[in-house]
């Protein structure tokens, strides 16, 4: 098992793990500084896939980004 004590929500190391609120997402162990660090990252919607019309929609604008040149 991984295990990540980095609170994805403030980027801050979790040092009480025996307290600390934590999910398992396969077998990542990750660990949060409170419950409502926790809740709020699972709020974050998830992306479909590579068809998903959120994630063409970034392709797409990337694609005609100045910085990145055209790669359609």
């Amino acid at each position: 098992m991984r295990v990540c004590t980095l609170d994805p929500i403030t980027l801050e190391d979790v040092t009480d793990l025996e307290n600390a609120p934590f999910i398992m997402d396969g077998d990542l162990k990750i660990y949060f500084q409170s419950e409502a660090n926790k809740c709020e990252y699972l709020d974050i919607p998830m992306h479909g896939g590579e068809n998903s019309p959120g994630l063409k929609k970034i392709f797409d604008d990337m694609a005609d980004c100045s910085i990145t040149g055209s790669i359609n």
